[in-house]
């Protein structure tokens, strides 16, 4: 059974909340926000692009996500308050763009780590794997509608 929450941990939570509030990451988060991937080569092309602010900006909000897992998977920050969606709710957003093609993304990079603490917490229960799925299937439901008015403008 998991740890009861303590105010340690969610001083740690706040801690990493306020870092996402700095200017450089929050264009950073807009920009993932825009970047829809249909493949691992998609990701790759930003990410080989070095001296990008696209690359930086990859880099940056991957890095976060993967820094702030990786304190619930050595048991620094309670998991159950990581998971809430009011605070993880972005790294869902982001794995799911990548998860389709993670196996392959990590081939290419020969960087079987990538996304792997992201990876580790959200998979690790049943409510991870569910939200995951609803994350995905909205992502999905959002790229038909966007689809859809971008041909209606068009005619």
């Amino acid at each position: 059974m998991a740890k009861k929450p303590t105010t340690a941990d969610a001083e740690l939570i706040l801690k990493l909340y306020d870092l996402r509030r700095e200017a450089e990451i929050r264009k950073a988060r807009n920009w993932w926000l825009n970047f829809w991937p249909e493949n691992a080569d998609d990701v790759m092309k930003v990410g080989m692009a070095m001296g990008t602010q696209e690359n930086a900006w990859l880099r940056q909000v991957g890095g976060y996500w993967e820094l702030a897992a990786s304190m619930v998977v050595h048991g620094v920050i309670n998991q159950d308050l990581f998971m809430e969606g009011s605070f993880s709710g972005e790294m869902f957003f982001i794995f799911a763009k990548v998860h389709p093609f993670l196996k392959e993304l990590r081939e290419k990079m020969k960087s079987p780590t990538v996304f792997g603490n992201v990876e580790k917490v959200i998979m690790s229960t049943k409510a991870g794997r569910e939200r995951l799925e609803q994350t995905k299937q909205r992502q999905a439901a959002f790229r038909k509608m966007a689809a859809e008015a971008a041909r209606a403008k068009a005619s």
